[in-house]
């Protein structure tokens, strides 16, 4: 019996000592290769703009392209000029909600939940997760509300301009206000 314990650790001191060896050795190499270099602001946006060509040049951007000079496209594009500058700045926006119940052609009972909304006689879709969508569960059809958005999206899958949701109240009543502290801002 001793024997055999002597056997193994015969056999494994070896290999701790090269396992040791092994790590400390990749330990130094990570030290003597010093830092990454931290790339420039023209060599980001460089980087940036090859991204965008070659996404332009993908079957989906083709279709975007094609999509953004259609009528549908243009009219969307009209509708985020309509608002940019509330947009941009946070602002208030008076709206009429359209509908409670859209949904995207084959999209499941799960998935994101959408507010249709009437500004200055163009509509807008705002999109929420089913959680959010709860503290939204009281409006209705023709209900008046002021809402918020920090940001609008393009997608040749929807009919209209996407609003981030990212405030709204009716009869000065708060219903959903986005906290960006717990999702970094976005």
């Amino acid at each position: 019996m001793k024997n055999k314990k002597n056997v193994i650790y015969a056999l494994t001191l070896p290999l701790v000592v090269v396992s040791g060896l092994v790590f400390a050795n990749g330990g130094i190499k990570n030290e003597t290769e010093g830092p990454k270099k931290l790339l420039s602001t023209a060599e980001v946006k460089a980087r940036m703009e090859e991204g965008r060509k070659k996404w332009e040049a993908s079957p989906d951007g083709l279709r975007y392209k094609d999509w953004e000079v259609s009528p549908e496209g243009k009219k969307v594009h009209a509708s985020h000029d309509k608002i940019r500058k509330n947009i941009e700045a946070f602002s208030n926006m008076e709206a009429v909600v359209t509908s409670v119940t859209f949904r995207r052609e084959n999209a499941g009972s799960s998935g994101p939940k959408w507010l249709i909304v009437k500004i200055n006689g163009e509509e807008y879709m705002m999109q929420f997760i089913p959680k959010e969508f709860e503290q939204l569960k009281s409006l209705k059809v023709n209900d008046k509300i002021i809402l918020k958005s920090r940001s609008a999206g393009y997608s040749p899958n929807h009919p209209y301009l996407i609003l981030s949701g990212d405030y709204i109240e009716k009869n000065n009543k708060v219903l959903f206000k986005r906290d960006f502290s717990k999702n970094n801002r976005c």
